[in-house]
């Protein structure tokens, strides 16, 4: 799909948080790469063929201990030909990947581990 529209779909799944989360949202850059560089890759310690729907760099809210107002942001970024994929794959529609991505890496915002965010997942997703 082309940006204008996958970006449209991200403001969309970023208005899927519930209101009470997007005001505790502080200082945070929602950004839009094609897909993780080899260097983002290496970082995360991706095996060949892994890849990364999104990321979250930054100190979590939980971490912090100073006054963020001067800090510069911290970055999540979606990365839209993964995001595709793993749609296409799933059977997924696209908005609904997208949302959540976004839900799981702002929980790391939120000072959620990688675990405690799939332990939720798995929670959630319960019948």
């Amino acid at each position: 799909m082309d940006r204008a529209r996958f970006e449209k779909f991200v403001d969309e799944g970023y208005n899927r948080l519930p209101a009470w989360v997007r005001t505790k949202i502080a200082n945070v850059a929602l950004l839009i790469e094609d897909e993780p560089s080899e260097e983002v890759c290496a970082l995360e310690e991706l095996e060949p063929g892994e890849t990364l729907l999104g990321l979250y760099q930054g100190v979590p809210l939980t971490g912090r201990n100073y006054d963020a107002s001067m800090a510069l942001p911290d970055t999540i970024t979606l990365y839209q030909l993964p995001i595709e994929h793993a749609a296409e794959e799933y059977g997924s529609d696209a908005r609904d990947v997208i949302a959540e991505t976004i839900w799981h890496e702002f929980a790391h915002h939120f000072g959620m581990d990688e675990g405690a965010v799939r332990a939720r997942e798995e929670e959630r997703d319960k019948p």
